[in-house]
């Protein structure tokens, strides 16, 4: 059977900070997504969503494009890449621009979007994305497409994410030693945005946290667009450190005893169950009582879910988010989590899954895949609309417009 060419598949690479995903989907002309690949490998190299070690995130990379490379059967050799990490910076802006010719067009909305970008970056700092948030249109408010418009002088309110152009560099070169393209880099929580949220909760009013090993990531929409994202340093990973600690017990066990036996609402634990602890030093294994384990891991989620909260009260969009929280992100399953976070919020709170229906749907039915395939789905949306508008409102900015020539400049 001859092997698929590039031409025919997206690839979404999301590379994390204990595990590498990479997602190869074909899309038929109905925009109906098959996933045909999976990879899947433990990462090394990454801390808090930045490389540290370039030549061990370079062989996690490459295990995982190949497993889902033969498994698809197909040669990748490019990918959309998810960014994240505490370097991540956003501000709402504000642009303003003529309407030409009387009737709003594409080089119209592309102007006033140019002139909100233009901003003062900080030093180190490139912008990754612009993202509309709405346009008025001589003082007639609200409007979320104004193509085809009629007016004199059009605004534009967005959402403008810079990011660590060192980071960037790093995660680029990685890829690029890999003898990969990236079609363009995305800011993770926009992925996952585009995988487990429903448009009426964007239109409502929703935060997302997608809570990985290394970082949590917050995106917030109200009225169909993104409001703020922000990135807080503490995740999955630092519940593990506790664990093990706590414990005295190695690294890897006490992540898999995190998974199998972690829970973040002491109260949801039997007091009376209990559960073996392997030792280090080739001493025998011991037990513990369960709820000792909750006993650890609840202060943690709760400290985490507690930033979350003082980040959207500084926002401001706190009281904005009528349909609650959708928590992603591999630390998203972990038993008592939404009940703890219904808790704090007094908000409703669900688990957020990608949105997928198809085969290998009971694989991917999982948080850990949601910037996966919110990779695939950007960048489909992305080559299907072509226009300005849509591509801006994706996320296209201005690292997208150009990101292969950066990388030629960069690398060359």
């Amino acid at each position: 059977m001859a092997k698929k060419s590039q031409d025919q598949v997206l690839v979404g690479l999301d590379i994390g900070t204990t595990k590498v995903l990479v997602i190869v989907a074909e899309f038929n002309d109905q925009g109906s997504m098959k996933i045909i690949g999976l990879g899947h490998h433990h990462a090394k190299g990454m801390k808090k969503g930045v490389v540290s070690d370039i030549e061990s995130t370079v062989q996690s990379i490459q295990k995982a494009v190949e497993e889902a490379s033969l498994m698809a059967n197909c040669n990748i050799g490019s990918v959309y890449v998810g960014i994240a990490g505490a370097h991540i910076r956003s501000i709402n802006s504000h642009g303003v621009a003529a309407i030409k010719s009387g009737e709003v067009d594409q080089g119209d909305v592309q102007r006033v979007l140019d002139a909100a970008r233009a901003l003062a970056v900080p030093n180190g700092q490139r912008i990754l994305h612009v993202l509309p948030q709405d346009f008025s249109i001589d003082e007639q408010q609200g409007i979320h497409d104004p193509i085809g418009m009629s007016g004199v002088r059009m605004e534009a309110g967005v959402h403008v994410i810079t990011g660590s152009n060192s980071a960037a560099q790093n995660i680029m070169k990685c890829i690029r030693c890999c003898g990969l393209e990236v079609n363009d880099l995305v800011l993770e929580q926009i992925a996952s945005s585009e995988s487990v949220l429903t448009y009426d909760e964007k239109d409502l009013g929703v935060c997302m946290v997608d809570i990985g090993g290394g970082t949590t990531d917050i995106a917030v929409y109200h009225d169909g667009f993104i409001k703020h994202t922000a990135v807080i340093p503490i995740a999955g990973d630092q519940v593990t450190n506790d664990v093990a600690i706590a414990l005295n017990t190695p690294r890897t066990a006490a992540e898999d005893i995190k998974k199998r036996y972690g829970n973040a609402l002491i109260q949801m634990v039997d007091k009376h169950q209990e559960i073996e602890i392997p030792s280090i030093g080739g001493r025998p294994p011991r037990t513990l009582l369960r709820w000792a384990l909750a006993e650890v891991i609840e202060p943690r989620i709760d400290e985490l879910m507690v930033l979350v909260q003082a980040e959207l009260s500084r926002s401001g969009f706190l009281d904005m988010i009528g349909s609650g929280i959708v928590l992603t992100g591999g630390t998203s399953r972990l038993e008592g989590i939404v009940e703890l976070t219904e808790e704090i919020f007094h908000l409703p709170v669900r688990q957020g899954l990608p949105d997928y229906r198809g085969n290998l749907e009971q694989s991917v039915r999982n948080p850990i895949y949601s910037t996966g395939i919110g990779l695939v789905k950007y960048g489909y949306a992305r080559q299907s609309r072509p226009s300005p508008f849509l591509n801006e409102s994706l996320g296209k900015g201005s690292m997208g417009r150009s990101v292969k020539g950066w990388v030629r400049s960069v690398f060359s």
